[in-house]
């Protein structure tokens, strides 16, 4: 009889069983990444030693974006200091900052000709200031190559970094976005490095800084939650003055991830973006391909277009 003695010393590190995954129905099914665009875009990262969460986070719509040569710029390395249970990017101790990245963000926005560029990043909570400035100065970089680009950043959530939130809103970036992810009562499984209340407040503290700041956030759907529950988070969210709302289907990196509760039909995120709009939100994303970035450009048009006939 074989004993894990390892897994009695440390019984955070035993094993683990996969959680299976149910069979992806055919709206959920994508194509795999192959046209010469894709190829070009993949070239021009490596060359510039830049990663995307397009590929880090394993995103099933690279394929579609790439094509169009678009790409969801990430900064500050490939390594997290957080271990989010739906996440794909790895988790340990991140290397130091590279001080050429926002240059070299910027020069890539320059030579791919994008006229809205999403920024995101790794978790960095061994930094002071959880990378705020260095977000700050990749807005500014791009600013200065590509002044006809919008700029729309994802970022953590700067828990216990004062002043970070201010340092980023101060470079003022067209959105700045923040995912909340999923439910408060999940958050402990899903999220167990984050806090909802954390998230939410900096939305509501981005708005409060620069209203002129169009707020964004995200949910996946498929992890358990209800609808009920769905529909307090958007509350929340309206109660933060946050303006637009993605929903999108969680899809499980690797069988060591959260399992997938179940896959949502379409009609269902149909419902979820008919419920958004009644409750206010100026811009609703939602279907099973949905993620932050997918669409962005068109859906920062359709922002302002929204605001304008607001006011």
């Amino acid at each position: 009889m074989n004993f894990d003695f390892k897994a009695l010393r440390h019984p955070e590190k035993a094993h683990k069983p996969d959680n299976a995954s149910p069979p992806r129905p055919d709206w959920i099914r994508v194509k795999a990444p192959t046209s010469p665009e894709y190829l070009e875009t993949h070239e021009l990262m490596r060359g510039l030693k830049l990663h995307t969460v397009c590929e880090e986070a394993a995103c099933p719509n690279i394929g579609e974006c790439w094509k169009q040569k678009h790409a969801t710029f990430m900064i500050m390395g490939a390594v997290c200091t957080r271990a989010c249970a739906f996440c794909n990017v790895a988790t340990g101790k991140p290397s130091a900052l590279d001080a050429a990245e926002p240059n070299n963000v910027a020069e890539a926005v320059a030579q791919m000709g994008l006229h809205h560029v999403v920024v995101t990043s790794v978790d960095r909570d061994d930094l002071p200031d959880g990378g705020a400035e260095h977000f700050a100065q990749t807005i500014r970089a791009i600013r200065k190559a590509a002044p006809q680009c919008s700029i729309e950043i994802l970022t953590p959530d700067f828990m216990k970094k004062d002043g970070a939130i201010e340092i980023v809103a101060a470079a003022k970036p067209d959105v700045f976005n923040h995912n909340l992810e999923t439910v408060p009562r999940l958050y402990t499984s899903i999220r167990p490095g984050a806090r909802y209340f954390t998230s939410l407040n900096l939305l509501k503290k981005v708005k409060d800084i620069d209203p002129s700041i169009f707020t964004k956030s995200g949910l996946m759907a498929g992890l358990g939650e209800t609808r009920e529950e769905i529909g307090q988070v958007m509350d929340d969210l309206r109660a933060a003055d946050v303006d637009f709302l993605t929903v999108g289907q969680y899809l499980q990196p690797t069988p060591k991830h959260a399992a997938i509760d179940r896959f949502v039909p379409p009609d269902e995120f149909d419902s979820y973006a008919t419920l958004a709009r009644a409750k206010g939100f100026l811009m609703v994303s939602s279907s099973p391909l949905t993620r932050s970035s997918h669409h962005a450009g068109e859906d920062f048009q359709k922002l302002k277009a929204a605001r304008a006939a607001k006011n």
